[in-house]
């Protein structure tokens, strides 16, 4: 089955864009929880999902909402999901 390359190239952004919102979401929930002194977010998960392509909302939302931004290794881990998906 041929797929064209349009439309290929669609799904992947939307599917980036969909994994990225879902990613900030999760770091967006993980601020409130930290600020409320609830039960967070494993690390854990939110680096697979800047693994599976939510890179950019986790940026977004490290540099928005201020959050693990200085947290080691957890910054270096997610500097190198963006190393390996860039390259």
């Amino acid at each position: 089955m041929d797929f064209p390359a349009g439309i290929l190239a669609l799904a992947f952004a939307t599917y980036v864009l969909v994994v990225s919102v879902s990613c900030f979401g999760l770091f967006a929930w993980d601020k409130y929880c930290a600020i409320r002194g609830y039960w967070r977010v494993p690390e854990a998960q939110l680096l697979m999902f800047a693994l599976l392509g939510g890179s950019p909302g986790a940026i977004f939302a490290q540099r928005l909402l201020r959050h693990k931004t200085r947290k080691e290794p957890f910054r270096s881990n997610l500097r190198r999901i963006i190393l390996f998906q860039f390259v």
